[in-house]
């Protein structure tokens, strides 16, 4: 069965959406807002995505955004009230796979959902790594160890997941908000404070290695960068 994250800030219309797909036998999962929706997003892997545009606390094309950076592969819909072409672009800009304006026919939608998913190639389950180069150091996520030569430095849980995360994604920007709510669980204000102290942490550990750097992107969030 297919999966499906629905994000429409309509209640009427989100429920309906919902119910419509369960009966053509999709497994939807309907959230209110991007923020619920991202949290959603972090807890299962999902076929497609239908994105409403506007949206409270996140729209749909931050949520996107913020969403490929980490898993560029997940197809996604854009549904909007804005029929403006730039708004179109904007929508395939983000990495939207289509884009339909409301009001929309149901049956419009399924015959776009099942093109998006037949040129969709998703891969094979992999097995995830865990243990990573990051260029003369190792990390060895399960036993929790940075290791330089003979030198190892234990991790805590907290550091081992955040170093893995990034060494999941190398090179990939990931936004303050995914991180905390692939690894917190949610994005509140104490949560991203305790973050910063194990990236300070994080730094500090990889320092010996100057070829490898974790840096802040204004307004993005974190990437880890080997040169």
């Amino acid at each position: 069965m297919k999966q499906i994250l629905l994000a429409e800030d309509d209640p009427n219309l989100g429920t309906l959406l919902q119910e419509y797909l369960t009966l053509k036998g999709y497994q939807a999962d309907l959230t209110r807002n991007g923020d619920e929706a991202l949290s959603q997003f972090v807890k299962k892997k999902y076929d497609l995505c239908v994105f409403d545009v506007m949206m409270p606390k996140k729209d749909g094309f931050t949520l996107a955004r913020e969403i490929r950076h980490a898993h560029p592969g997940v197809p996604i819909i854009f549904l909007t009230a804005k029929a403006m072409k730039e708004d179109t672009l904007q929508g395939f800009r983000v990495g939207g796979d289509d884009y339909l304006t409301k009001p929309f026919d149901m049956e419009e939608l399924l015959v776009r959902m099942e093109a998006v998913l037949r040129r969709s190639h998703p891969e094979a389950a992999e097995v995830q790594e865990t243990v990573f180069k990051i260029g003369s150091l190792t990390f060895d996520a399960e036993k929790q160890v940075l290791s330089n030569g003979g030198e190892n430095q234990r991790l805590t849980s907290r550091e081992s997941e955040l170093l893995k995360i990034f060494c999941l994604h190398p090179g990939q920007p990931l936004s303050r908000s995914y991180i905390l709510k692939s690894i917190w669980g949610d994005d509140s204000y104490f949560n991203a404070r305790s973050m910063d102290v194990y990236l300070t942490k994080l730094r500090k550990y990889l320092r010996p290695e100057e070829t490898v750097q974790l840096i802040n992107l204004h307004g993005e969030g974190f990437k880890l960068v080997m040169n």
